[in-house]
């Protein structure tokens, strides 16, 4: 576990201002000169392993990125419950994923989505007891992290706050 008052540290270590987190979740918001995220990122997870022995995926979306990804919410009435819409943001754009494989051992009442580099996922009963939501990245076949929609809200506000 990385302390967020440490990650804001190391946030600053590397050039970055303004750094607010959210919560406990590895979640933060903050502004960079650096203009490539990939360099950002491979900075990010060396210094992580250097301070405190792991290496995490790092992923990094500008405002943008973000704005997309709400707007383009295929399932808005799933909205209502914000802890039954998830967001898995990938790395990049899947090229061959494998959708059948998902759409077999989704739940009746589950759905889900692939928009660009966005797999939506609306799961009523819940994400720990979806089968479609453990096998979702293997089946992608890209990295992802996946974020609720009240998570995913909160930390959009965070980043508007910088216009």
């Amino acid at each position: 576990m990385l302390p967020m008052k440490d990650f804001v540290a190391l946030l600053e270590s590397l050039g970055s201002h303004s750094v607010k987190t959210y919560i406990q979740s590895g979640n933060a918001v903050f502004r960079n000169k650096e203009k490539n995220a990939s360099t950002l990122a491979t900075g990010i997870r060396a210094k992580i392993k250097e301070g405190f022995g792991f290496e995490p995926h790092v992923l990094l979306l500008d405002l943008t990125g973000m704005e997309k990804a709400i707007a383009s919410n295929p399932f808005p009435e799933a909205e209502a419950d914000p802890k039954s819409l998830h967001l898995f943001f990938l790395d990049s754009a899947p090229k061959s994923p494998d959708l059948k494989t998902l759409e077999n051992i989704q739940r009746d009442n589950e759905r889900f989505k692939l928009i660009d580099n966005v797999f939506y996922l609306h799961a009523p009963d819940g994400i720990g007891k979806s089968k479609l939501a453990a096998r979702a990245e293997k089946s992608l076949g890209v990295a992802a992290t996946a974020r609720n929609w009240r998570s995913v809200c909160e930390i959009m506000a965070m980043a508007k706050q910088y216009g």
